[in-house]
């Protein structure tokens, strides 16, 4: 890019602040009217709850700030680059994006959007691309060099279906090839694709794996939405609860995700989680565990009541058998006596001592973005290192936590 490219990108940045979701949401509305087809490899709830639009305008917007050395948004980059491969986006989508999201500046700025913007704009997406695609070869590239690894979608078949909980219910999936499936970082996703004849898409949705890496099958364990003006994602949950069943064979991408588990060090490590957000840090207990690890782990998890909590078997398991594990369970309700370390309303950290805010203690957290952002800042309110903070906000990353 020229600098009189960069500085005119640079030039729409108040523009993008105060109509980036405008823009976005044009874009996405000429695309899926001009291209249908993409319906089938969008998530079409993210569309309708605004999260993609709101998502694709902060990524927009951050670019364009940083046209002068992006590389400084790879870790942003990374994450997007990880959910496209589970999505099976290929450099051909680039093409069809671009093309839409150029001409959707065009009309959404009007006579704002001269010959030479648009020029500098498409500059800039085309070096985005590149940089996108080529991030996202490698991490494709690596996914087949793995034994048993493969790129795009592979038919499994479901071989156990068990209910966790009121609400969760967890399904084992084996390839039907009947070989091994490769290894994946403790924290990772899965996304599932299935036919949703209430929109007559194929649809796909990100699903945590819940189990430590064993080399057969991976588990994901999924919540039943309530409602009956369900999303997109909630029509894939709960077609899953409600029509697959244990034979049945369905669509899966292979295991991809930033949010994984640091599993070096000795130092303690407190996993804190709010209703179906714990299913990505069973994964990352179990394989803590299995390993021998010695580290201190601390197990934070809260939901509405004992009807749906899901894993409370496994986690007293690991508790009695592990001294170094430990559980704290907040419910929002609570009918009866219950044992120690179990207590009523939202979680809430300073109720378990200062043991918890150890030095160098690394936190995992997971649940709805506001729960995330709560415990976030009180760590930080606490001292503790934002590096040793990690956190996973399910869907279209929107949250900005500094």
């Amino acid at each position: 890019m020229t600098k009189e490219q960069k500085e005119l990108v640079k030039a729409t940045v108040p523009v993008l602040k105060e109509h980036g979701v405008l823009l976005t949401t044009h874009f996405y509305n000429r695309m899926f009217t001009h291209n249908p087809e993409l319906k089938n490899v969008f998530n079409m709830g993210n569309q309708q709850n605004s999260k993609q639009q709101t998502a694709l305008a902060m990524a927009v917007l951050a670019y364009a700030e940083h046209i002068e050395n992006p590389g400084v948004l790879m870790p942003v980059l990374d994450g997007i680059g990880q959910k496209h491969t589970s999505l099976d986006i290929r450099p051909e989508h680039y093409a069809i994006v671009g093309g839409h999201l150029i001409a959707s500046i065009s009309e959404v700025l009007g006579d704002a959007a001269t010959p030479e913007l648009l020029e500098a704009w498409t500059v800039a997406y085309n070096q985005l691309a590149a940089i996108m695609t080529g991030h996202e070869q490698n991490l494709y590239s690596k996914q087949v060099a793995k034994k048993g690894g493969w790129t795009g979608w592979r038919p499994f078949v479901v071989k156990q279906k068990v209910k966790e909980s009121a609400e969760i219910t967890s399904f084992y999936l084996y390839p039907t090839h009947g070989g091994a499936v490769p290894d994946f970082t403790p924290g990772q996703f899965l996304s599932v694709r299935l036919f949703l004849p209430e929109l007559n898409l194929l649809q796909p949705r990100q699903y945590s794996i819940s189990s430590a890496p064993n080399g057969e099958y991976y588990r994901i364990s999924v919540k039943r939405e309530a409602g009956t003006e369900l999303l997109a994602d909630g029509m894939i949950s709960n077609r899953l609860h409600n029509f697959v069943n244990e034979g049945d064979i369905i669509e899966v991408s292979a295991p991809a995700g930033g949010f994984v588990l640091n599993g070096d060090g000795d130092h303690p490590i407190v996993f804190i989680s709010g209703g179906v957000g714990q299913t990505p840090l069973m994964s990352m207990m179990e394989s803590l565990i299995k390993s021998g690890s010695k580290r201190p782990k601390t197990w934070v998890h809260g939901c509405r009541d004992k009807n749906v909590h899901a894993f409370k078997e496994v986690i007293e398991h690991w508790e009695g058998k592990n001294e170094e594990v430990k559980k704290h369970i907040f419910y929002n309700d609570i009918e009866e006596a219950t044992p120690d370390n179990f207590y009523e309303g939202w979680v809430d950290l300073n109720q378990l001592g200062d043991e918890i805010f150890e030095p160098n203690t690394e936190y995992y957290i997971c649940g709805p973005a506001g729960f995330i952002e709560l415990h976030y800042r009180e760590l930080v309110k606490k001292g503790i290192d934002k590096q040793l903070i990690h956190f996973e906000e399910f869907g279209p990353q929107t949250l900005q936590l500094n």
